[in-house]
């Protein structure tokens, strides 16, 4: 970002700040960029929403308050429209759309959007709900969805579900950067760094993950994986890293020799979905892959060792604390 009264490049500073929101105090890194030369320091839009997003995230988890993505999913889950399902849930439309937009709920609202994500207990909302709608095939139209949901809930979201508690070892908050836990998100992620960067080696997909998930949090409050990672003496890693590179039939393994060793390259076997992120995540992803995705395995691995996550926490039972990318030297 360029000074408004040099034009020169400004320092970019990161200040840890505390932050009162509904009667709390949080932490959280403030972005500026610091003009040297006279001394003033400038935010951006961005910088601001991210330090919010820091203190929110926490907020949200403390109290049980489920994430905008999860609002909108478990409405996407029922098929019901925002505004019957703020008549279900006895909240203004208005108010619900704002949620779904990115407001925080209060503790009240929040944990009750919560609880129908079981869909045994979302029917018997919708029962109780029952004199408000407009006609009884309304009312009928909702009661099988949502009965459809319990019966699909019976199996398949089940096994979902452990095959996600396979994958990643922790839920989602603090340990992994507040990311959803996706396994579709997450392979094609991976799919997406494959497309750019050819084929890749296990030890190389390991930092770029690291580093795309370390700046999104730094620059967007947010993780993208959904992983959560650890120091060893190879550099930074996901956790389970082996079971990640061999849960998804799209991204093959094949064993190669690498020196004196022998060690395996990722192929893709699709193409992403890049419709599942926002233009801020493919931004993110396109700087690492354009920065690293040319880098041996071994040169990344080298720049990785630079970084205070890693040294600061190098063979240490604990992950890596997402605050750790507010101190990133190579990107």
């Amino acid at each position: 970002m360029k000074s408004p009264f040099t034009d020169k490049e400004m320092k970019r500073v990161y200040e840890k700040r505390a932050w009162n929101f509904r009667g709390e105090s949080y932490e959280y890194y403030h972005l500026s960029w610091l003009c040297e030369d006279m001394g003033e320091s400038f935010t951006t839009d961005d910088s601001d929403t991210a330090g919010f997003i820091q203190v929110t995230n926490q907020y949200r988890a403390k109290f049980g308050i489920p994430y905008t993505d999860e609002i909108i999913a478990v409405r996407n889950r029922y098929g019901i429209s925002a505004s019957k399902m703020s008549l279900i849930l006895g909240i203004g439309a208005n108010q619900y759309r704002l949620y779904e937009q990115g407001e925080v709920p209060n503790v009240s609202n929040g944990r009750m959007i919560r609880s129908i994500m079981n869909p045994k207990v979302m029917l018997s909302m919708v029962e109780s709900s029952r004199n408000l709608f407009a006609t009884t095939s309304e009312y009928d139209k909702i009661v099988e969805k949502v009965n459809a949901v319990i019966e699909n809930n019976r199996v398949g979201y089940q096994i979902e579900k452990y095959e996600e508690s396979r994958i990643f070892s922790c839920v989602r908050g603090a340990d992994n950067g507040y990311a959803p836990t996706s396994l579709k998100r997450l392979k094609n992620i991976m799919l997406y760094v494959l497309e750019r960067c050819g084929e890749v080696w296990y030890t190389k997909m390991n930092k770029l993950l690291f580093y795309i998930d370390f700046v999104s949090y730094r620059e967007r409050g947010t993780a993208m994986t959904g992983l959560a990672y650890k120091a060893i003496s190879y550099g930074p890693v996901p956790d389970r890293w082996d079971k990640v590179y061999s849960e998804f039939p799209e991204i093959m393994q094949e064993l190669r020799p690498a020196g004196e060793y022998t060690g395996s390259v990722l192929i893709p076997a699709a193409k992403s979905d890049t419709t599942l992120f926002t233009e801020a995540e493919l931004n993110i992803m396109d700087r690492i892959c354009d920065n690293m995705g040319a880098y041996s395995s071994r040169k990344l691995s080298d720049l990785s060792h630079q970084e205070e996550a890693w040294k600061h926490y190098l063979n240490t039972p604990v992950h890596i604390p997402f605050d750790a990318a507010f101190a990133l030297s190579a990107v």
